[in-house]
């Protein structure tokens, strides 16, 4: 998460503002998650900002950024599924699995074979375990292990549990496969790129990468960069929300619905518990006050009744504890 920067002098023309939110970016290729984020934030003046789910630089689609209040939403998010566009480039190995890096492998490149394909992408389908790749953002001892990884160096490794849920071929032409995925949480598709290669009898890299969307943003459009930086130019000092940026509750669409009073309303803040339940048995439940704020998520106390799960509004009488 990152906040407002040092060296805004009491004097200084305020720069950064509360923004609560949520944007869906298309994150264009050769920008980073992070530097994507803090252009966005810029351009808004947010002064508090997160993003949900890295994204490589060869990557491009869609980049949860989160703003203000939804910046606790962004566990929620990086725990969603995902959906992804790939190209599979075979016939040779990468040291970071995609097209940024230095070729460390070749091997013969198989004639295009529907039926082949479909048992390779049938082997790596299901639940399992992955192993992470040595260029990515993960620690050991604290450090990340591309840092190993550029130094020549190969750390051990734990596998993740994966889910690839589906995985659809769209064409083999020459020596490229383009497929599509939808996967869990943790799926590295460099890593499935390099399975699916291995299953055809040789090597292969990622030649190019998109994000189609995450849970639960399965329709949702997203908004290009240079349309927000448009809109930045073009808006007033305080501008009215545009269209593209979310609100806060939408990253909880799927959770059911409740309506409180004012007094209701008030003792949730307060850290009490209240004498209501969820509909349907469901774990957790959005909270609205009178006038249709989004205050928060709740979930079932154990004595009985309804108790907060994280509030999204500053708390009465300090009991706000979350912290983004």
């Amino acid at each position: 998460m990152t906040g407002p920067t040092a060296g805004q002098g009491a004097g200084a023309r305020a720069r950064w503002r509360e923004l609560d939110g949520i944007v869906l970016l298309d994150k264009p290729a050769g920008l980073g998650s992070t530097p994507a984020l803090q252009r966005v934030r810029r351009l808004l003046r947010a002064a508090k900002a997160g993003h949900a789910g890295t994204l490589d630089p060869l990557a491009t689609g869609m980049l949860p950024l989160c703003f203000g209040q939804a910046t606790k939403a962004c566990g929620q998010l990086l725990g969603a599924g995902k959906a992804y566009r790939a190209r599979l480039v075979l016939g040779s190995a990468t040291d970071t699995g995609d097209a940024d890096g230095q070729v460390v492998g070749t091997g013969a490149v198989p004639g295009p074979d529907r039926a082949r394909l479909l048992g390779a992408l049938a082997s790596v389908t299901g639940c399992r375990d992955q192993l992470p790749p040595m260029y990515s953002a993960l620690k050991r001892g604290g450090r990340p292990l591309y840092e190993f990884a550029r130094r020549g160096e190969r750390v051990e490794r734990a596998p993740r549990r994966i889910t690839i849920h589906r995985i659809e071929p769209l064409s083999w032409t020459g020596d490229a496969i383009e497929f599509e995925v939808e996967c869990s949480k943790g799926t590295y598709v460099r890593v499935l790129g390099e399975e699916i290669a291995a299953a055809l009898g040789t090597v292969g890299h990622l030649a190019a990468l998109r994000r189609l969307w995450v849970e639960p943003f399965t329709t949702q459009p997203m908004v290009r960069l240079e349309d927000i930086e448009a809109w930045a130019v073009q808006a007033p000092e305080e501008a009215a929300t545009p269209a593209w940026l979310l609100p806060v509750d939408a990253a909880f669409a799927s959770l059911p619905r409740l309506e409180l009073d004012s007094h209701d309303g008030l003792h949730l803040r307060q850290g009490r518990t209240l004498p209501r339940a969820i509909p349907s048995g469901a774990a957790l439940a959005r909270v609205y006050d009178p006038v249709g704020r989004f205050l928060g998520l709740v979930e079932p106390a154990p004595a009985g009744g309804l108790r907060v799960a994280r509030l999204f509004v500053p708390g009465a009488a300090g009991h706000d504890t979350d912290s983004a």
